[in-house]
């Protein structure tokens, strides 16, 4: 088992996770973070430090779409090892549904 960003990160990218994580497996895009599957080794501490709910063990309904994503993006997107500011909007977009095509592919910084 691995975790996964879903959706919900798209827009919010706060971070909190990338603090906890004991390997650093947390890659950053432009608007969400994906998780290294390879990498993660399944201890779950990111899943509840994130306040949007967007972290879920690959095995979740919800991870569904989001497990190759993060594969894919996690090859292109450097890697994040402290926690940076999050968009300025992020709490206005935390709770809200649907964001799967507002995913960008350009990497963060």
């Amino acid at each position: 088992m691995t975790y996964v960003v879903t959706e919900s990160c798209i827009k919010c990218k706060f971070m909190d996770c990338v603090e906890v994580c004991p390997v650093d497996c947390f890659y950053v895009g432009e608007n969400m973070l994906v998780i290294h599957p390879d990498e993660c080794i399944d201890c779950g501490v990111c899943e509840p430090e994130c306040p949007a709910e967007a972290i879920v063990p690959d095995s979740d309904d919800r991870a569904g779409a989001w497990i190759e994503r993060n594969r894919i993006f996690a090859a292109q997107w450097p890697n994040i090892v402290r926690k940076g500011e999050p968009p300025a909007d992020a709490d206005d977009w935390k709770d809200k549904p649907g964001k799967a095509a507002l995913f960008s592919p350009e990497p963060g910084e």
